[in-house]
């Protein structure tokens, strides 16, 4: 057995005795605490890309017309099983692909082997993160259609990919946003700009992907934080150091697999409730007493009152969560736009041997990503249906367990033991997708600091086979374990707002950029560095400042409000009455909040942009800056080196041939 291939089993005997031995947690979530606040996964609507869907603002009805089953509790021996075979298989595949990981192309691109079919399903591993499984049904089982306008953004942003990124960069680049950038540039300071703007995307969307990972195996299976990341990280840098961009793909192929497997199962089981007759099921919403008592307490806050059919219509009907139009705009805008300039995205263009390959690669993904939100759909109605919203914010009020919740309920009315077996497969699944997710944003950080950084900047491309490979696994490695370090710091941090930065910082950087040195004759080297900082710089510093930070003393003023309603209600009861236990707790909490002063990391007391995604502003900012620092600072060999660009992104000569996998 080769030094390698020994190494490939100790990570896998390593990742199994972290799972078997784990202990409990001391403070693990009760039943009817909340999940990780909105993390795991991917976009946060701003999540997704936060893997879960937001926190609930909205409180839990102190009674519930009928309290179904409302708790969430993984098998851990039937689930860890269930793991343990995922990751063989997924390793199997890194054994496999490390005997053909010999050359800096098969490391960062799979030697362009990788076919359209593949990739499509690669690159829908890739982008359905825990958040659009998990998070997304959630919400739609609380409040609604909103749920679902979040989905739109994520499909709709492959048409921008498709139309204009995906062909040009595949034939103009190699490996990386650097050597898009860098054609017709000065190609080392704008590889060194790159470089920080992909490692800074690729590390807000990595903490959200590894803190979610810790909390949702803390309370699906028990296992401790700590070796819920640590398993993940030696997992992830396993995948990529050994088998680099084809055993990445192969895992998110997999992943992709399972996770449409699961999905589909899951919707079959509850298109059989509704008797397959799509008219039925709705109706089964609109006249659901539960979902009506949950919608009339929710539109109470606006100060209008509906009851039965109308409450229950309203569920169907935009509005409930999503009440700020401008911030959905700034909100779709980052999310349409920021996909097309995600680095692990485009990264997966250099993997098929040709432009065909990669726009078919494109549509594929998007019929699969396509038919999963809409199979998140259904699950989420079907959850408001079968398990009631009041169970499922009973159980995380932000509403992420709802498709686990209805898979084990679901299940079990099969038999027993079918429950207990669904629920562990889809832990299993959600599991998968975070290892396929943050394997991708991995490699995309390495090859920035590898390729970009140290080849190209510190070697000035004077570099072999052989010490590039090297460069590029020793860097894996060292963001592998910088990401396991950060997990592990970022426990109690309400990561919520990286996804939104993650997002925020790829539209407004990196894809302004992108698209004007593709198709721009005057774009020069000025125009690339004053767009990427600019752009960057914006949109992390607005979100520094907006809603997204914590607010000591707008927490504080809030939970003022919610002292003076809970205590008017007690003192309203009769002598001798306490209040329901729920309710006591609340004002507990509300109360030691009450207390809280100070102000946010930013020095502020409120904030001073109030959008929660800063698209709207941000991304203009990026094209704009980016154009006058063109203008001001012409380069005549930029513009005598377009045309040459512009045959190589449309006939695809000069790119490098692919190697056979």
């Amino acid at each position: 057995m080769t030094f390698k291939n020994m190494m490939i089993v100790a990570l896998l005997t390593f990742s199994l005795a972290a799972a078997a031995f784990a202990e409990e947690p001391k403070n693990a979530a009760p039943a009817g605490g909340s999940t990780p606040a909105a993390t795991a996964a991917a976009p946060a609507m701003p999540a997704p890309p936060s893997a879960m869907a937001p926190a609930s603002s909205q409180p839990a009805p102190a009674t519930a017309p009928a309290q179904k089953k409302a708790e969430v509790k993984a098998n851990k021996a039937v689930t860890l099983t269930m793991f343990a075979i995922i990751i063989a298989i997924t390793l199997g595949v890194v054994v496999w692909a490390a005997k053909h990981t010999k050359t800096t192309a098969d490391f960062y691109a799979a030697g362009g082997g990788i076919t359209g079919a593949q990739n499509g399903w690669a690159i829908s591993g890739d982008y359905m993160s825990a958040a659009s499984f998990l998070g997304i049904s959630g919400m739609i089982s609380l409040y609604g259609i909103d749920g679902f306008m979040y989905s739109v953004g994520w499909l709709v942003a492959y048409i921008t990919v498709l139309l204009i990124v995906a062909e040009p960069c595949r034939n103009a680049g190699k490996y990386t946003l650097g050597d898009i950038l860098s054609f017709r540039t000065d190609p080392k300071p704008v590889r060194a700009v790159a470089a920080l703007s992909t490692v800074a995307v690729s590390t807000f969307y990595l903490t959200a992907q590894m803190v979610g990972a810790g909390k949702l195996m803390a309370l699906l299976v028990g296992i401790p934080y700590k070796a819920s990341i640590i398993g993940v990280g030696i997992l992830m840098v396993g995948y990529v150091v050994f088998g680099g961009m084809t055993a990445t793909t192969w895992v998110q192929i997999i992943k992709a697999g399972l996770l449409m497997s699961g999905a589909i199962l899951l919707s079959v089981l509850v298109l059989v409730k509704a008797g397959f007759n799509p008219i039925f099921f709705f109706e089964q919403v609109v006249t659901n007493p539960d979902i009506q008592d949950h919608v009339s307490k929710l539109v109470l806050k606006d100060g209008i009152v509906l009851n039965g059919v109308d409450a229950g219509q309203r569920f169907l009907e935009a509005g409930l969560f999503m009440k700020a139009p401008l911030d959905q705009i700034s909100l779709g805008m980052a999310l349409v736009l920021g996909t097309a300039g995600m680095p692990h995205i485009l990264m997966r263009f250099f993997t098929v041997p040709t432009a065909q390959a990669a726009r078919k690669s494109v549509i594929i993904a998007m019929f699969i990503i396509g038919a999963f939100y809409v199979l998140t759909t259904l699950l989420g109605f079907g959850a408001a249906i079968h398990l009631t919203p009041q169970a499922i914010i009973k159980v995380d009020p932000a509403g992420n367990m709802a498709t686990l919740m209805l898979a084990q309920q679901l299940g079990s009315e099969i038999a027993p033991i079918l429950g207990d077996l669904f629920l562990a497969f889809l832990c299993s699944v959600a599991f998968a997708t975070i290892l396929a997710v943050v394997s991708g944003l991995v490699l995309a950080a390495s090859a920035a600091i590898a390729h970009d950084i140290y080849v190209n900047v510190i070697k000035d491309g004077h570099a072999d086979q052989h010490e590039q490979v090297m460069a590029a696994r020793i860097t894996s490695l060292v963001v592998g374990a910088a990401g396991i370090i950060i997990g592990i710091m970022a426990e109690n941090a309400n990561v919520a707002h990286l996804v939104a930065l993650a997002f925020a910082v790829a539209s407004s950087g990196n894809l302004p950029v992108v698209i004007l040195s593709l198709f721009w004759r005057k774009f020069n080297t000025a125009g690339v560095i004053s767009g990427l900082l600019v752009g960057t710089v914006a949109s992390i510093g607005l979100v520094l400042v907006s809603p997204n930070m914590t607010y000591p003393k707008l927490v504080a003023a809030g939970a003022q409000k919610v002292v003076a309603a809970l205590e008017a209600k007690q003192a309203a009861l009769p002598p001798g009455q306490a209040l329901a236990e729920k309710d006591a707790k609340t004002l507990a909490k509300a109360k030691v909040d009450a207390q809280k002063t100070g102000t946010s990391m930013m020095g502020l007391e409120k904030p001073l942009f109030s959008l929660k995604n800063p698209g709207i502003v941000s991304i203009p900012l990026g094209f704009l800056a980016a154009i006058i620092g063109c203008l001001l600072f012409p380069n005549k060999r930029s513009e005598e080196m377009f045309d040459e660009l512009y045959v190589r992104q449309n006939t695809g000569l000069g790119m490098s041939k692919a190697i056979d996998h």
